[in-house]
């Protein structure tokens, strides 16, 4: 262990920032807010009807089925009582799917009420005596093709709030529960329609830096102390509805995946956006009572991480929530065509001003043997292109799609549009660079994305064909399609040849979102037009002939915002999301803890600790991890295997105030996923995820 200055802290994160440039190459990833919280004026008055997040992904250990997820009620202390945060009343909530362009409106939608019933008026704790306030339960609907709904759960257990151990598993005065975990799996239930369902409470599985995103951009990676990283949903629960669907029943035709035709099959394409409802008119009663009437009203909606809360301006906010992706107001289009955060990645408009995106960048030169092309916010972009010969047969093609991608002044209608529009068709400029004639993105490369529902409107697309790619592969990557581009042109498993494969992470969003996606940082670097690096149209420092690998493409693809992964772990089954957060315990440790290691988490009496995501990560044979004293402490660094089993002590000693480094050689242990604990006093102030692959 040493001893490092503040000086040399800054040079080593310049350093680290260019080593994980080029790492990224090599299948680096992050192991250790949420997208739509509290986003518009009116909903932000409303949480209970508020959606912040929405996932879709093929189940990792069911791959016949599908897992959706529409999370609700933003933000949640745990140990936010008397009057904890539950589903609500006299709500509507709803989630759609659409898996046919040929219809009209959904092709599927599942709805949940809620109900809510006092068992012990004479208390006021949420739990005493084996009786719960405010006990809550559910029924389950679903309509297919807009006609009646059907109950498909009635009287489905929705479970209480993780007050603490006492009112939990005490069998006296609390529910008598083995643990809060048994509660989560005694709530799960199955649909005489095959779904299987849990509607609860749940860790908020979502990760950002929060204080830095809405301080105009300014994330903190690198930085230490109160410049540090902070994940703004940390340790703060949401209530989820979680459904595992067949496959079979999400298919238009209700064929199952293993018939189809190929890992792009267009037809295994799904749309899915989640929404919540209120009556009209609600009245207050004068005697502490209210009534509601009137017609049921969107108040919120999601499909896109982000959409509302990152690309819709505050005018348009509480529009946006209110209607409909099968009625969306055309007049929007050019927040994604032009959308604002790419002026702070434009050296001729705000560029500069936010330091955090100096990595990012807009193509303003892309060569091409068709001309230079503009993406910067104004200019032409594609549209250089409309008509042209050259766009025949692609779907740029004015017979084809030419229409709605090539615009006049909104370049990113190519891009960024489609993306949340109307997903990605496999067909020329979207594919991989690989194999296309270089300087030629209309040419043909190697399939990679097919997502494409042409339904014109904000919608989470799954292309349901699209192999999983395990947890545990040294290939899984938060980065999504991302990095499954990334594999595509660089990797000698992929890059040979134009032909269809399943590359790792092809079913990560923005194919579908799973729990583990870093979509901040992917939709902040497709701002600053990776995408359409990933296709050929290369950054302006790189030259017909030259390799594409130049250090704009690397700054960008290296961008991080310092926050690459929630706050723990998520389970390996159904729902998939982690037990939430104890209002009696503290932060910082996995949920639930591994066999092992004591404490909850951060010691609010013990000194500030704090660690830096260890460098390399994945590695092979050694790895360094950062971390802060904020004053003398007793810190303890060990590293546990996923079973709970200490396989190292890097660090156990009192140590002065000061930025230290250690490092953990992995010379006797297996390729794996292991859990780096910083402890004090025999509590966990925080916890990473270190991957060995050797």
């Amino acid at each position: 262990m040493k001893k490092i200055s503040t000086g040399k802290i800054l040079t080593a994160a310049g350093i680290l920032a260019t080593a994980v440039t080029f790492s990224l190459w090599d299948s680096q990833k992050s192991t250790v807010e949420a997208s739509s919280h509290r986003e518009a004026p009116l909903i932000a008055n409303d949480p209970l009807a508020d959606n912040t997040d929405l996932y879709a992904f093929r189940s990792p250990d069911d791959t016949n089925t599908v897992t959706i997820l529409a999370n609700y009620v933003p933000l949640q202390l745990p140990q936010g009582g008397p009057n904890y945060a539950s589903f609500g009343e006299n709500i509507r909530y709803e989630i759609h799917v659409k898996n046919n362009a040929a219809t009209t409106g959904d092709d599927i939608t599942y709805r949940f009420t809620f109900t809510k019933v006092n068992e012990d008026p004479t208390t006021f704790f949420n739990i005493r005596l084996g009786q719960e306030n405010l006990k809550t339960t559910y029924t389950a609907e679903k309509s297919l093709a807009g006609g009646p709904f059907v109950t498909i759960v009635s009287n489905g257990v929705v479970p209480p709030p993780n007050i603490g151990p006492r009112s939990i598993s005490d069998p006296t005065v609390g529910l008598g529960a083995a643990n809060y975990d048994a509660l989560m799996t005694a709530a799960i239930a199955t649909a005489g329609t095959g779904e299987t369902i849990y509607c609860g409470p749940a860790d908020d599985p979502f990760f950002v830096d929060l204080g830095g995103i809405f301080d105009l951009g300014q994330t903190r990676a690198g930085g230490t102390g109160v410049n540090a990283p902070v994940d703004g949903v940390a340790c703060k629960n949401v209530h989820t509805i979680a459904m595992k669907i067949p496959i079979s029943s999400l298919q238009k035709t209700g064929l199952p995946v293993s018939a189809a035709a190929n890992i792009l099959d267009p037809n295994f394409v799904i749309g899915v956006w989640a929404s919540a409802s209120r009556p009209q008119m609600r009245t207050l009663n004068g005697n502490g009572t209210e009534s509601y009437s009137g017609s049921y009203v969107q108040v919120s909606r999601i499909g896109m991480p982000l959409t509302n809360e990152a690309v819709i301006p505050i005018g348009s906010k509480d529009k946006w929530n209110s209607i409909s992706p099968y009625a969306e107001d055309t007049t929007m289009d050019n927040f994604f065509c032009n959308p604002e955060l790419a002026l702070y990645m434009d050296a001729s408009a705000f560029g500069g001003a936010v330091p955090a995106f100096n990595a990012l960048r807009i193509q303003s030169a892309s060569q091409t043997v068709l001309g230079n092309v503009d993406f910067r916010n104004g200019h032409e972009g594609l549209h250089v292109l409309y008509g042209n010969p050259a766009t025949t047969g692609t779907a740029l093609d004015t017979a084809i799609f030419g229409k709605y991608l090539l615009r006049a002044g909104r370049p990113r209608s190519v891009d960024l549009l489609p993306i949340f529009y109307t997903g990605v068709p496999n067909l020329a400029p979207y594919q991989l660079a690989t194999g296309k004639t270089d300087g030629n993105p209309l040419t043909a490369g190697k399939p990679f994305v097919n997502n494409f529902l042409p339904t014109f409107g904000d919608m989470l697309r799954l292309n349901m064909a699209v192999p999983v790619t395990p947890r545990n592969s040294p290939d899984f990557s938060s980065l999504g399609l991302i990095h499954a581009a990334v594999l595509g042109l660089t990797d000698g498993r992929f890059n040979t040849s134009t032909a269809l494969q399943n590359i790792p992470n092809m079913d990560g969003f923005p194919n579908g979102r799973r729990l583990e996606d870093d979509v901040t940082r992917i939709e902040l670097q497709a701002v600053s037009g990776v995408a359409l690096a990933a296709i050929g149209l290369w950054y302006d420092d790189r030259n017909i002939g030259s390799s594409p690998l130049t250090p704009n493409l690397l700054g960008v693809l290296g961008y991080t915002t310092g926050i690459e992964a929630n706050d723990t772990t998520f389970k390996a089954g159904f729902p998939y999301v982690q037990t939430p957060w104890s209002g009696f315990g503290r932060c910082g440790g996995p949920t639930p803890l591994p066999t092992g290691i004591n404490g909850y988490g951060l010691n609010i009496s013990a000194p500030a600790l704090n660690m830096i995501q260890n460098y390399p990560n994945p590695f092979r044979d050694m790895t360094t991890i950062k971390y802060r004293v904020s004053e003398k402490a007793n810190v303890d660094i060990s590293v546990f295997d996923l079973t709970g089993k200490k396989v190292a002590t890097l660090v156990k000693q009192q140590v002065q105030e000061g930025t230290y480094e250690t490092t953990w050689t992995a010379d006797n242990v297996s390729n794996g996923v292991y859990i780096v604990s910083l402890s004090s006093n025999g509590r966990i102030v925080q916890t990473m995820r270190a991957v060995v692959s050797k």
